[in-house]
């Protein structure tokens, strides 16, 4: 569900759990390029278009159709019900099922008629697309009659409702969440601290050796392959308990080296700084794909990023909104001004956001510069090429004067504001390129 993009920048990936800190810093000189040591974000998750919910599954027993023909769906099967009302005569054919009563004609009275039961098969799968249209498909992938769509609104009308939210608050979803990185600040006045963590693995146990039996006792043969089984679980044990010692000591090995750089990145050592800033950032959720360089200076006491931002073009340009009545999901575009402020919004967040991550886990640094920049059409060639739409620097101390406890009330497009800022924007929140500091 979450699939992974790949593009080509360079990749500073996280070293393995265990490895020395000399093997995280031989990876990074591979990536260093004119003093400055690239880090690559990944997005945590890609939401799909056409989130799907079968209306068979987990177990749900419902049934579909009119009086005279229905669809029962559950545990044991899909079954299609039919028959004359009004004359005590029906018929039960199974569509699907998991027991054998799913697969053969049953009877039972009905007053004085005992009705066949038979069976057939069908599946109904309801998705809801990027535009809002919602679908009813049947398990070949073709529309389903109107009978049956009609019938599982009126039965399973709040399921259905709730598959239309879903994806209502998942359009939403994405248009607020790009705005609000800046929210999960850490507070600048907090060290990190490196906390312990156990190995929660139990030690394999032995299992208790066979015995034989009086049976076995009178076969040679027997005893003979109990005895083979009873070595051959010892084996097994004693493989296991070799693993297990192996990943343990792997373990604490990995929280080792964790406390140690911890422990050396609040000291001030700005190579361990950046290896540990690197890690820090990559554990952090973006919704965008997000490049990233940085490099410490000022032996500690200063960091500079630069910064591959997100392209305006890649911004999503729709709302969505549940109507009141009936089973649709209204999606409309937004306003070319809503998705500019959006894209400064989100521009802004992720400056503010890598600002505040600088300051807060690491004590030492007293000042941060950032410059942001995007692949843009140069208007004079005709060509794309970077161009820096913010650059900004910024001090601990004015930093810290932040009402961190209240970021919801911060206008993060104007927060830089304060500090020194090199910035061309429109009222429109259109941005004209600038030289970074």
């Amino acid at each position: 569900m979450k699939p992974v993009e790949v593009y080509g920048e360079m990749l500073l990936p996280p070293p393995p759990m265990g490895s020395p800190v000399g093997t995280a810093q031989q990876a990074s000189k591979q990536v260093v390029q004119g003093g400055e040591m690239a880090t690559r974000f990944r997005k945590s998750f890609k939401l799909a278009p056409g989130v799907k919910m079968n209306l068979s599954g987990g177990g749900i027993s419902w049934t579909l159709g009119p009086r005279g023909a229905s669809i029962g769906i559950g545990k044991r099967g899909t079954f299609l019900n039919a028959g004359i009302p009004g004359s005590g005569l029906s018929t039960r054919f199974a569509l699907s099922g998991n027991g054998s009563s799913a697969s053969r004609p049953a009877t039972r009275s009905v007053g004085r008629a005992s009705p066949a039961i038979k069976t057939v098969n069908v599946s109904l799968t309801v998705g809801v697309g990027d535009d809002g249209v919602v679908t009813f498909q049947d398990e070949n992938g073709s529309p389903a009659s109107d009978a049956l769509v009609a019938a599982a609104k009126k039965q399973q009308g709040p399921a259905i409702m709730a598959q239309i939210q879903a994806k209502c608050d998942e359009i939403n979803g994405q248009v607020a969440g790009l705005g609000q990185l800046h929210l999960d600040t850490p507070l600048p006045t907090q060290k990190p601290q490196y906390v312990a963590a156990s190995f929660d693995i139990e030690r394999p146990k032995r299992a208790a050796p066979k015995v034989p039996g009086f049976i076995d006792q009178l076969f040679k043969s027997r005893r003979k392959k109990i005895e083979a089984e009873n070595v051959a679980a010892e084996a097994r044990y004693q493989v296991a308990c070799e693993q297990w010692d192996a990943d343990k000591q792997l373990f604490e090995s990995a929280e080792h080296r964790k406390e140690k750089l911890v422990r050396q990145a609040v000291a001030g050592d700005p190579q361990v700084m950046e290896e540990f800033f690197g890690e820090a950032l990559m554990d952090i959720v973006w919704p965008r794909e997000t490049l990233v360089s940085f490099e410490v200076r000022g032996n500690g006491k200063g960091l500079a990023f630069d910064v591959d931002l997100p392209e305006f073009e890649d911004m999503p340009t729709k709302t969505a909104s549940v109507p009141q009545r009936g089973y649709r999901l209204s999606v409309k575009e937004m306003g070319q001004t809503a998705v500019q402020r959006l894209y400064a919004e989100h521009v802004h967040s992720i400056a503010f956001r890598l600002i505040g991550e600088a300051f807060g886990l690491l004590p030492t640094v007293q000042e941060v510069s950032l410059s942001g920049y995007s692949q843009r059409v140069d208007k004079r060639t005709g060509h794309v090429v970077d161009q820096y739409l913010l650059s900004v620097v910024v001090s601990r101390a004015p930093w810290q004067e932040t009402n961190f406890r209240a970021l919801k009330e911060l206008d993060v497009v104007e927060a830089l504001g304060r500090f020194q800022l090199r910035r061309e924007m429109s009222r429109s929140f259109l941005f004209k390129p600038v030289e970074p500091f």
